[in-house]
């Protein structure tokens, strides 16, 4: 009889030496990819789970409405439930020495290209052949949706990043890959105007991404999110002065490539992500992700590189900083 594959959450990992940054997590969404019956944790039990690990800040990433205006209630102490989000974890207030305060949370807000392509009203079947999911969120005009993320980012100083953003031709076809290029070179005029870092999200349109960046010009700090492109692009991209952020992937056995594309940049440029509740490192996957979970992937990057563990803590956490600014 095969084993049955377990679903609950990663054991706590032996916490860090030196304290880390999640720079790209999505705390709103968690509870989606619980199983049935498992309780919510809060944001706060969330932090505080993640600090005994050694992840001590995060980077909460709101990129579509609903999230968006969750995240931005969350940096505002705000109740989350005058901002029409449901069955998501509450928002925790406190002041910064409190393991779930905001003092531990910075935000990134954007329209995903994803669903740039439904706000755009394309309903096209990509390579991944699902049929579109258009949902009442998605009868905002994208000029509009945009210029509610350009509002927010404005008026939240907590908000240091306009992300995730990008390209994803894995989800579309040819009339959503023309919607897709227009919101993210919005969103990279939007990152340039109010001199916030970019996290772009990348997938299978490696290309068309150095296109808009070339053509328009990079914010002066670009993240990839959970990069996946080859060492040559990483060396290409480490040359620009963009930094690379890595998540569970680079611990996947089969991501040979991936790790060389580690090794291929200097660590400061390197960046560490959970991009919970998905791409939960191995040897969890199929389970549920979330910050505290980041050390297995730190320490996968440690062994890549070849350098003691607590100097690469050090030198994320440093990096982390220089992107994103102090907590």
């Amino acid at each position: 009889m095969a084993k049955q594959r377990e679903r609950g959450w990663p054991p706590d990992p032996e916490p860090l030496p030196v304290p880390v940054v999640d720079n790209h997590t999505h705390l709103d969404a968690i509870g989606d990819v619980l199983p049935e019956g498992e309780p919510v944790p809060s944001v706060a039990e969330h932090l505080a789970r993640a600090a005994a690990a050694g992840v001590d800040r995060v980077v909460q990433v709101g990129c579509d409405l609903p999230a968006a205006r969750w995240t931005d209630a969350l940096l505002r102490g705000a109740p989350s439930a005058e901002h029409g989000v449901t069955a998501r974890p509450e928002v925790v207030t406190g002041d910064d020495h409190m393991l779930g305060g905001v003092g531990r949370l910075l935000g990134a807000v954007a329209i995903h290209p994803n669903e740039a392509v439904l706000h755009g009203g394309v309903r096209e079947v990509g390579p991944d052949g699902l049929e579109p999911d258009p949902q009442p969120r998605h009868d905002v005009p994208l000029d509009d949706a945009i210029a509610e993320i350009a509002a927010i980012a404005r008026s939240n100083d907590r908000v240091r990043a306009i992300g995730e953003t990008g390209m994803d031709l894995f989800r579309t076809g040819a009339r959503g890959e023309a919607v897709q290029r227009e919101a993210f070179r919005a969103h990279v005029a939007l990152a340039k105007e109010l001199g916030l870092a970019l996290q772009i999200h990348d997938r299978d349109a490696h290309a068309e991404v150095l296109d808009v960046l070339a053509r328009d010009g990079a914010p002066e700090r670009t993240v990839f999110h959970c990069y996946s492109g080859d060492a040559a692009m990483a060396r290409f991209c480490a040359e620009q002065g963009w930094y690379l952020s890595f998540a569970g992937p680079v611990t996947f056995r089969a991501n040979d490539e991936l790790r060389a594309a580690l090794r291929a940049v200097p660590l400061g440029q390197v960046l560490v992500e959970t991009d919970a509740p998905y791409l939960t490192p191995h040897p969890y996957r199929g389970r549920p992700n979330a910050p505290y979970v980041l050390p297995t992937t730190v320490r996968t990057v440690a062994d890549v590189v070849g350098l003691p563990l607590a100097d690469v803590c050090a030198r994320l956490a440093a990096t982390s900083v220089a992107v994103y600014g102090a907590w």
